[in-house]
């Protein structure tokens, strides 16, 4: 059983969601025969679209959730049905104990994240984060604990503007 988890990027284009959803899904299959399981926090663009891949192989999900008001705070109107989905398909819920979704509940997740997986795939144009919390920190904080990291990064894909 092999133990992906994934951070990436929220703001892909409408064009790279394709991109990406392919990259990912041939990414995955490698992984998938011996049995697989996913964990992401289902967050809008590269989260939900690698959580959807580890169910369409067959795979658990296991979703990870920043903060208690998570959903309501941050799930905007046109995520909310596929997180809600998602969410719906996990095999297993983590909630973690924040109360408010912030950048300490992210830091919190993505270290969950790390510390379930045995690998992690990292949705990532490759420039430096805009933060605590991010891509490019969680990308680093795995390679710090000496996770592997696979970057998923298809030609052509991009990240929206502003």
């Amino acid at each position: 059983m092999t133990v992906i988890a994934v951070t990436g990027h929220m703001d892909l284009t409408e064009e790279s969601v394709l991109l990406v959803r392919e990259a990912l899904g041939a990414a995955l299959a490698e992984h998938a025969a011996d049995g697989l399981t996913g964990v992401s926090c289902i967050a809008k663009g590269a989260d939900a679209i690698f959580a959807d891949a580890v169910l369409s192989l067959g795979g658990e999900l296991v979703v990870v959730v920043p903060s208690a008001d998570y959903r309501q705070a941050k799930v905007k109107p046109d995520h909310a049905e596929e997180f809600d989905r998602l969410h719906r398909a996990a095999a297993e819920v983590v909630v973690m104990p924040h109360a408010e979704a912030d950048r300490e509940a992210y830091e919190a997740a993505n270290g969950e994240l790390l510390r379930r997986a045995d690998h992690l795939f990292a949705v990532w144009d490759g420039r430096p984060g805009s933060g605590r919390g991010g891509t490019a920190d969680t990308v680093a904080g795995a390679r710090e604990a000496g996770v592997p990291v696979t970057v998923v990064w298809p030609d052509g894909a991009a990240r929206r503007s502003g």
